[in-house]
This record gives structure tokens, sequence and C-alpha cells, in this order.
């Protein structure tokens, strides 16, 4: 590019400044980062390694390293000088154990961030070469251990953040030697650690300007020290997963910036602080899977911010209406399972237009659900099983109008009334986005209606311990996305429907991830899941009355982990195909009517952990191998035709299987007053044979002595 001065009418000074901004652009008068630092960083990168390789590592320029940024500090007509300031690399595969040799001479770099790699060592070294330049320090996720306490404690002027969560670190809590040596420091993290010991008086004394404290998922103890309750300056209070315990003091609603407090899974006792109502900023409050008790506080609906209020698995008693709802216009999510609550479900619930998750189980509410649930268009998670309401087929019809709904829990609940039927809910439309509906435990009479068939985006459908009666109908093998289905303990008659083996979400994983996370846990089999696609896939009709034959079709279901067939009337053999279910975990087939043997193949099942064929009709060796070394012999008993090597499992040796079982079939068949003349010609006239010997000797020798 050429400038011509003369034509632009520029004058000298400002040409030759053209000219060198022009040459700057066009040439690299820097020199890079400053050999020292370099070679700092060289060392840095000999004593790890990376999968895959760090980009740019090999050049010269330090400053266009892969995670290197460099500042520039002096720039002068002739050369510009650089200072590293920021290392950052995250998650890059490194692994080795980091030496800390090579921070010193790093003077001005002010952020270091190594997070979610496989790095190892102890912190306590590391922290003494850290320069006093840095103010941000993020070594989360990696493999470092050993105690944070040392003496003396490294002096870190600048640092406002210091996260260290989740690696192997030991010992007390270092809350108050960090902040003695940095007065600037704002956020801790000491989350998913090895800490233990309590949280001494006087920890926070010195913690004037920290705004985050976060140490869940350690092994923390004792009382929450009162000095805590000083950081007027605290947003978050995240110490979840820990074994503290005592109340939580009413002081806490002096803190007029908190907008996180997180302390479930804990040991706290006691009521919720009865001024909580201060803490206008407050948007979750997490205090589940406590010991705390009494009455919710009036003052809770004052927290118009609050988002998140999840209060499960305490004791907490009285009515929920104690809250006005109405004024939490905010509330996305409200969990008040596993608690004691009385009454009716609040109406005032229902102005949550915000709301997208409900769970009241577990409690003993009474009444109906609100008419004006119907408004609530972002409700997406619905539970209220284990209550006293009653009117199944109202509640349903209000609830089909909330149009994001896709969990649904009512079991236990409606006890004794009439399974909602076609009349019902037949034309009636909603539901369209249901993926979970459980309505078990209910001893609800009637057969099980065609309505159901119209939630195709179901996943998961538990109708077990009912009263249902009548078959199972061909559509329920018609679910495109079906991967749970229970009937369990019902009074179900008929075939299995070989449909059952068609379900394509059993045969193939091709369901989409919807509702992979749920706003909220839900417990299933008596386990508390969060995930949808961790529950196990599986077949569930026990204990009910179906006969007929074992659908060879459900050897197609590949992704099935739980089948479940036992206490029914099912004849004939065991399908051979079930060898072809080769994730199934679980596979009961106890008290039906099966004979035959049982297929060696079912040995090549590697996952099978729990199986039993119990009170059959089954003959034969016990297969060998596999998991079936494993199985206890009540896996097998009530089978007197049954026999195997193991001693301890069966206690029936096969070689005299011939023998004893001639003996079985002769047994039964008197036990059957089913007797063929021909079967017992011969054993019958050896009988009638040595009887007559028995009587007549006795009679010929009277005979003798009374002629003589």
């Amino acid at each position: 590019m050429h400038l011509h001065c003369s034509t632009m009418r520029l004058s000298l000074d400002l040409c030759l400044c053209l000219y060198l901004y022009l040459f700057v652009l066009t040439h690299d008068l820097s020199s890079g980062c400053n050999e020292v630092e370099r070679d700092s960083l060289s060392s840095f990168f000999r004593s790890v390694s990376s999968s895959p390789p760090l980009e740019h590592w090999s050049s010269p320029d330090c400053c266009r390293w892969e995670g290197v940024t460099c500042t520039n500090f002096n720039t002068t007509s002739t050369s510009v000088s650089y200072a590293i300031t920021h290392l950052s690399l995250p998650a890059r595969g490194l692994s080795g154990t980091l030496t800390p040799s090579f921070l010193p001479n790093l003077t001005s770099l002010s952020y270091l961030n190594l997070s979610g790699n496989r790095l190892s060592g102890h912190l306590g070294p590391i922290a003494f070469f850290l320069p006093n330049s840095i103010h941000t320090l993020d070594l989360s996720t990696n493999h470092f251990n050993g105690s944070l306490i040392t003496n003396p404690t490294p002096h870190l002027p600048m640092i406002t953040t210091f996260n260290l969560s989740n690696n192997s670190f030991t010992g007390p809590l270092p809350v108050s030697a960090l902040c003695s040596a940095s007065p600037l420091l704002a956020s801790l993290d000491f989350s998913l650690n090895q800490f233990t010991g309590p949280i001494s008086p006087g920890t926070f004394s010195t913690c004037s300007n920290l705004r985050v404290i976060r140490a869940a998922f350690n092994s923390l103890s004792g009382y929450l020290p009162r000095d805590l309750y000083t950081l007027t300056n605290l947003k978050e209070i995240s110490l979840a997963n820990n074994h503290l315990s005592g109340p939580i003091h009413n002081s806490i609603s002096l803190l007029p910036n908190l907008t996180i407090i997180e302390l479930h899974i804990n040991q706290f006792s006691g009521h919720i602080p009865p001024d909580i109502g201060r803490l206008s900023n407050l948007e979750q409050l997490q205090l589940h899977t406590n010991n705390l008790s009494g009455h919710l506080p009036t003052s809770l609906s004052g927290c118009s911010a609050l988002k998140t209020l999840l209060l499960r698995n305490n004791h907490f008693s009285g009515k929920i209406s104690i809250l006005d709802f109405s004024r939490l216009q905010r509330l996305e999510a409200v969990d008040l399972g596993n608690n004691t609550f009385v009454g009716h479900i609040p109406s005032s619930l229902c102005l949550c237009r915000s709301l997208t998750a409900l769970r009241l189980a577990y409690n003993k509410l009474v009444g109906r659900v609100p008419p004006c649930m119907a408004s609530l268009k972002t409700l997406s998670h619905f539970s209220v099983s284990d209550n006293y309401l009653s009117d199944n087929v109202g509640a349903l019809k209000i609830l089909r109008h909330c149009e994001n709904l896709a969990v649904l829990f009512m079991s236990r609940c409606f006890d004794d009334e009439p399974m909602p039927d076609d009349d019902d809910l037949l034309h009636v439309d909603g539901f369209e986005k249901l993926q979970i509906f459980t309505l078990g435990g209910c001893n609800l009479k009637g057969q099980i209606p065609s309505w159901i068939s119209k939630l195709r985006k179901l996943k998961v459908l538990n109708l077990s311990y009912n009263q249902i009666s009548g078959p199972i109908p061909r559509w329920v093998g018609s679910f495109p996305r079906l991967f749970v289905l229970n009937l369990t303990q019902n009074f179900l008659s008929g075939e299995l429907p070989r449909e059952v083996g068609r379900l394509p979400a059993l045969i193939s994983d091709n369901s989409s991830s919807d509702l992979s996370y749920l706003a909220l846990p839900f417990l299933f089999d008596s386990l508390q899941y969060n995930r949808l696609f961790n529950l196990p896939r599986g077949v569930k009709v026990g204990s009910n009355r179906l006969s007929g034959n074992i659908p060879a079709e459900i050897g197609e279901l590949k992704l099935l982990q739980v089948l479940d067939l036992s206490n029914n009337g099912f004849n004939g053999s065991i399908p051979d195909q079930l060898s072809e279910l080769i994730n199934l975990e679980r596979l009961d087939m106890s008290g039906n009517r099966l004979s035959g043997e049982i297929p060696a193949s079912l040995t090549d099942l590697h996952f099978l952990s729990e199986f039993s064929v119990a009170r059959n009709d089954l003959r034969g060796e016990i297969p060998r191998g596999g998991q079936f070394d494993t199985f206890p012999s009540s896996s097998f008993e009530g089978n007197p035709r049954l026999c195997g090597y193991y001693p301890l499992m069966v206690g029936r040796d096969c070689s005299e299987r011939e023998k004893d079982d001639d003996n079985i079939d002769h047994q039964i068949k008197n036990d059957d007053d089913d007797i063929d003349d021909d079967e017992v010609y011969v054993p019958f006239g050896i009988g009638y044979f040595v009887g007559f010997l028995i009587v007549s000797i006795p009679l010929l020798f009277h005979c003798s002595w009374t002629t003589t």
C-alpha cells in the first residue's frame, strides 16, 4: 500500500504517523512474551501431559500458545513488551503432578484456570508460589489432595475468587486463614471434597467482603457459627450434604443481599426462622431433608423474589394455606412433600403463574384438586401421591388444561374409586405432552380404558396395585416411547399380548431426550430419581390372573432391564428367545405353571442379578455358568423335577433324576386322582401277591393244625 502525501495534502508529521501505523500493522515489532516467562511456562508444559496436545506450544512466542493471554504494557516506536496475565486451560485433558515452580516468574498473572483436568498434588505448596497479582484461582475438578492449612499462611492480597471444588482435600475448612491473608476475598468454593470437623466460631470474622461461601458435599459437622450471620455482603450460602446440626438462627434474616440458601441434606432442627420474610432478594430456599419442624412461617410470603422453595423430607405440619402464595408471583418450583401437612391444596397456588413444578406428595391433604389449577399453563410436574384426595376423574378433567404437563403422579390417592373410564375422558382433549402417568395403589375398579391410548408421548405408565380387571389391551404395545409398564397386582386376565414385544423404546434407543432432567425428584419402586432416563426399563405384570404362553416376541425388547411375570397362570415352556434380552437385570417367572427345562441360553444374560422360576413345574438340569452360579436355592424351589450339581442350591443330584422323577410322577398322579390302569398294573399285581401271601400263609398253617 502506497500513500501520496502531496496529493492528500497531509502534513509531514501526520504522514510519518500514518507510515508508522501501517508499519506496525504489517510488521510484528514484538518479541512475544519475555524469555523468562516462556521458560517458566515450558517447565509447566514438561511436567504435565495433555490429550489432545496443546496447540502452538512449540512456537517461539508463548503469547500465541493455547490458553495464554498476554497484555501489552510497554510500547515504543521499535518494540512492544508483553506480560502473561491469563493462563486458562479448563477441561483440556491435562494430567500429572502440578509443580509450582513456574508460577513466581509470571509476575503479572491475574487469572489461573486449570479446572476440569486430572492434575494432582498438594495445593499448600502451590499457594506459596502464586504471584501477588493473582485475583482468580480455579483448580476445581482435579485430583488435588491434602490439607489446606499451612503455616505460615501465604499472602495473596489481590485474590477475590478461590475455587477448589471437586477435589480430595481433607482436614478442617481453611476459611479463616484465607480471609486473613486475602482481605478482598469474595467467593470461596470448597464443595465436593473431604473436609471434616466443625466450622469453628470466628471462622468468618475476617471475611467482611465475602459474597459466596460454598462447601457442600463434605463431612462438616456442628452448628453454624454466629459470625456467619454478620456477613452483610453475603449473597449465597451453600453448605448442603454435610452433617451440620442445630437451629438455623433467626439472625440469618439480617443478611439483606441473600439470594441463595442451600442447607439441605443435613441435620438441622427447629423451625424456619420466623423473620425470613425480610429477605426480599431471596430466590432459592432449599432446606429439604433435615429435621425441621413446626408450621410454615407466615412471613415467608414476604420473599417476593422467591423462585425455588424446597422443604420436603422434614417434619413440618399445619396447613399449607397459611402462606399467601399470591405474593410469590415468581415461584417456579415448590416441593413440600414428605411432611405431615393437613388441609386442602390452597387455591392461592393457582396465582403463581410461573409455576412449573409442584410436589405435595406424602402428606395428609384432603379434598379435591382445585379447579383453578387449570389456569397453570406452565405447570409441567405435578405430584400429589400418598394423600387422602378424592375424585380422580375431576382431577384429570382439570389437569388436562395444563398444556405443558409432562409428569403426573397420583398414586395412593382416590381410594376405592372407579377407574376413570372412556365415558369420562375418551372425548376430552389434553395431556398431549404427558410422559409419566402413575395412578397406582388406589384400589381403583374397572378396566384399562382406551383413552390412555391417546397419550402418545407416554414413557412411564403405572397402574399397579389396583383392582383392574379384564384383558391387557393390544394397543399397549403401540406406544412409541413407552419404556416402563407396571400393571402389577391387579385382576387382569387373558394372555399377555404379543404386541408388548413391539414397544419401540424397548427395542432401540431412538427416543428423544425430552424430560431427561426433571424439575423435582420422584420416588419410583422406593428409589429416588432425578432423571427419567435413569429409570430401569421394565415390563411388570406380576400378581395378576394372566394365562397362556409367554410370548416369544418379548425377546425383541433388547433394552429391557426388568421383566416380572410372577404369580400368574402362564404355562408352556420358557421361550429360548428370552436369552436375547442382553440388558436384562431382573427376571421373575415364579409362581406360574411353566414346564419343560430352563433354557441353557439364559446363562448368556451377563447382567442378570435377580432370577426366579420358583413354584413352577420345571424339570431337568439347572444351567451352569455365568450369573446362574450366583443364584440362591430359593430361585428354583418348588420345582421337584429340577436337579443340579449345586447341593447348596438345589440339594438334588442329577444322577438321581430319572428314578426320582418316576417317583414324583407317581406321587403327582396319585395326588391328582388321575390313574390309568395300564400304568399301575405291575405295581398293583406285586402288591396284591405280597398281600395274598401275608394273609394266606397263616391261614394254611391254621388249616393244617385243625385237620390234625
